[in-house]
């Protein structure tokens, strides 16, 4: 069976049948938790809340959604954002694919490997993208990316880093079979490097800080922030959901931008509610803040309703796309055009 590409971990089954991914997504492996927007005795409204769930991972490009959520932004909105947690992103996405969730926040790479498996949803919202959190660690005696070739490499299989290590070879005219996988979460990736067992690791923040801190023999040879089209977030919703709730959706969009506004203008307190969220350090959520850009409303206009942009996601969607076609990752390539939908951040 194919690898297939996510954010943070490998969606293994996803072009099987809509049975499996049900019995994928609610295998006993799953560790999730859920929680709903704050109740707020002055939304005491005459307005009816519509109920939306997402299905989200630990990432710090979420930190103004949970800000919105925490500071009841939604419910004033008119929704009632239940947000359930998952441990790995495959989960997530297995759940949204079987009808489980209404909305869930998949990486480009992997919304177009949902869309070419059937996946009928779209994308409202530009969560943020990589410009320096994710990257790769080399141990000095490493001169340049041409030095990997016959080189272990601690990196998680299937994941948006190894996608990510991936491309950043094909620039140095290497493939897949060049290097030696070491297979490895981002913090065992880490930690692999940091002690000396690796000289070469792939990860992401705060994980990639940390272990170019604590080993002094290395830098970090490459990150996105070189190629900043390459890894982007997405909150994408369930095609049906928001035929019959547009309205939950501009909410969505309209709260998770003032979640933004907030963090930029409350730094301190948007900071120690979203870290408190992930269940990270408020140090740890700065130091990875560093390395994504979380875009505002202007950058996602850009992004979604601009064609003639550098920035407009279409173009770094099709470019994945042929490059996972090209690995045999995908069968066919979807058509991506129909993925976005301007029509709310246009609204605003």
């Amino acid at each position: 069976m194919n690898q297939l590409w996510s954010r943070r971990q490998t969606l293994v089954a996803i072009a099987s049948t809509a049975s499996t991914l049900a019995l994928h997504s609610c295998a006993p492996s799953q560790q999730s938790s859920e929680n709903s927007s704050q109740n707020s005795s002055q939304n005491s409204s005459q307005q009816e809340l519509t109920t939306a769930t997402i299905g989200l991972f630990t990432w710090v490009g979420s930190a103004p959604l949970y800000i919105a959520r925490d500071k009841g932004f939604f419910q004033k909105l008119g929704l009632n954002l239940k947000v359930k947690v998952f441990a790995e992103n495959t989960d997530a996405n297995a759940a949204f694919i079987s009808d489980r969730l209404d909305a869930v926040s998949p990486v480009t790479s992997e919304a177009v490997t949902l869309a070419a498996n059937g996946g009928d949803f779209r994308i409202v919202l530009v969560q943020d993208s990589s410009v320096g959190g994710d990257g790769i660690l080399a141990r000095k005696k490493i001169a340049n990316i041409s030095d990997f070739k016959g080189k272990k490499i601690a990196v998680e299989e299937g994941s948006v880093s190894h996608f990510f290590l991936l491309q950043v070879m094909a620039e140095a005219g290497l493939e897949a079979n060049d290097f030696t996988m070491v297979n490895a979460g981002p913090d065992i990736a880490a930690t692999a490097y940091r002690s000396g067992q690796v000289d070469i690791a792939v990860t992401y923040e705060p994980h990639l800080s940390k272990a170019n801190r604590e080993q002094p023999d290395g830098r970090i040879i490459y990150d996105s922030a070189r190629m900043p089209t390459a890894i982007a977030d997405l909150y994408v919703f369930n095609t049906q959901f928001l035929e019959t709730n547009p309205q939950a959706a501009e909410a969505f969009v309209r709260g998770v931008l003032q979640g933004l506004e907030f963090l930029k203008t409350n730094r301190e307190e948007g900071v120690a509610i979203a870290s408190k969220a992930l269940g990270i350090a408020p140090e740890e959520l700065e130091d990875g803040l560093l390395g994504v850009r979380l875009p505002d409303l202007a950058a996602n206009l850009e992004m979604l309703a601009n064609p003639e942009s550098d920035l407009y996601l279409l173009k770094s969607m099709e470019s994945l796309a042929n490059f996972l076609k090209d690995r045999k990752q995908i069968q066919k390539i979807p058509d991506l055009a129909k993925l976005i939908e301007p029509k709310f951040v246009k609204a605003i």
